[in-house]
Protein backbone atom coordinates (compact mmCIF):
# COMPACT_ATOMS: atom_id res chain seq x y z
CA UNK A 1 0.00 0.00 0.00
CA UNK A 2 1.29 3.44 -0.90
CA UNK A 3 1.66 5.94 1.90
CA UNK A 4 -0.89 8.80 1.52
CA UNK A 5 1.79 11.25 2.63
CA UNK A 6 3.99 10.24 -0.30
CA UNK A 7 1.05 10.68 -2.71
CA UNK A 8 0.41 14.16 -1.33
CA UNK A 9 4.09 15.06 -1.66
CA UNK A 10 4.11 13.82 -5.25
CA UNK A 11 0.99 15.88 -6.06
CA UNK A 12 2.67 18.97 -4.60
CA UNK A 13 5.80 18.35 -6.69
CA UNK A 14 3.72 17.98 -9.87
CA UNK A 15 1.77 21.11 -9.02
CA UNK A 16 5.00 23.03 -8.52
CA UNK A 17 6.24 21.98 -11.97
CA UNK A 18 3.06 23.16 -13.76
CA UNK A 19 3.55 26.68 -15.11
CA UNK A 20 1.67 29.45 -13.33
CA UNK A 21 -0.25 30.41 -16.49
CA UNK A 22 -1.64 26.87 -16.79
CA UNK A 23 -2.65 26.84 -13.12
CA UNK A 24 -4.30 30.23 -13.53
CA UNK A 25 -6.15 29.03 -16.65
CA UNK A 26 -7.37 25.95 -14.75
CA UNK A 27 -8.58 28.18 -11.90
CA UNK A 28 -10.38 30.44 -14.38
CA UNK A 29 -12.04 27.49 -16.08
CA UNK A 30 -13.14 26.12 -12.73
CA UNK A 31 -14.70 29.44 -11.67
CA UNK A 32 -16.47 29.78 -15.04
CA UNK A 33 -17.83 26.24 -14.74
CA UNK A 34 -19.19 27.06 -11.28
CA UNK A 35 -20.94 30.17 -12.61
CA UNK A 36 -22.48 28.26 -15.52
CA UNK A 37 -23.65 25.45 -13.24
CA UNK A 38 -25.24 27.92 -10.81
CA UNK A 39 -27.05 29.63 -13.68
CA UNK A 40 -28.33 26.37 -15.14
CA UNK A 41 -29.52 25.14 -11.75
CA UNK A 42 -31.35 28.44 -11.26
CA UNK A 43 -33.00 27.97 -14.66
CA UNK A 44 -34.24 24.54 -13.54
CA UNK A 45 -36.14 26.17 -10.68
CA UNK A 46 -34.57 23.80 -8.15
CA UNK A 47 -35.45 24.33 -4.49
CA UNK A 48 -33.31 23.68 -1.47
CA UNK A 49 -33.78 20.64 0.74
CA UNK A 50 -34.84 22.94 3.59
CA UNK A 51 -37.60 24.51 1.49
CA UNK A 52 -38.72 21.06 0.36
CA UNK A 53 -38.97 19.86 3.96
CA UNK A 54 -40.97 22.94 4.97
CA UNK A 55 -43.42 22.42 2.11
CA UNK A 56 -43.74 18.73 3.01
CA UNK A 57 -44.68 19.70 6.59
CA UNK A 58 -47.23 22.22 5.34
CA UNK A 59 -48.74 19.57 3.09
CA UNK A 60 -48.94 17.08 5.97
CA UNK A 61 -50.76 19.61 8.17
CA UNK A 62 -53.13 20.43 5.32
CA UNK A 63 -53.84 16.72 4.82
CA UNK A 64 -54.65 16.35 8.53
CA UNK A 65 -57.07 19.29 8.39
CA UNK A 66 -58.70 17.89 5.25
CA UNK A 67 -59.18 14.49 6.90
CA UNK A 68 -60.76 16.13 9.95
CA UNK A 69 -63.12 18.18 7.76
CA UNK A 70 -64.11 15.08 5.79
CA UNK A 71 -65.03 13.34 9.04
CA UNK A 72 -67.08 16.33 10.17
CA UNK A 73 -68.96 16.44 6.86
CA UNK A 74 -69.69 12.71 7.08
CA UNK A 75 -71.04 13.14 10.62
CA UNK A 76 -73.21 16.09 9.62
CA UNK A 77 -74.58 14.20 6.63
CA UNK A 78 -75.39 11.21 8.83
CA UNK A 79 -77.18 13.45 11.33
CA UNK A 80 -79.09 15.14 8.52
CA UNK A 81 -80.16 11.81 7.06
CA UNK A 82 -81.40 10.63 10.45
CA UNK A 83 -83.46 13.77 11.04
CA UNK A 84 -85.05 13.62 7.56
CA UNK A 85 -86.31 10.07 7.93
CA UNK A 86 -89.95 9.75 9.02
CA UNK A 87 -90.38 8.05 12.34
CA UNK A 88 -91.13 4.39 11.96
CA UNK A 89 -94.52 3.32 13.23
CA UNK A 90 -94.81 -0.19 14.56
CA UNK A 91 -97.61 -2.14 12.89
CA UNK A 92 -100.76 -2.16 14.98
CA UNK A 93 -102.72 -5.26 15.74
CA UNK A 94 -105.96 -3.50 14.66
CA UNK A 95 -105.17 -3.86 10.97
CA UNK A 96 -106.55 -7.04 9.49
Amino acid sequence: MIDPKKIEDLAKQIGAVIPARVRQAADDVESKIKVVLQQKLADLDVISREEFDVQRQVLARTREKLDALEQQVAQLMAQNNQSNQPPSVPPSSDQQ
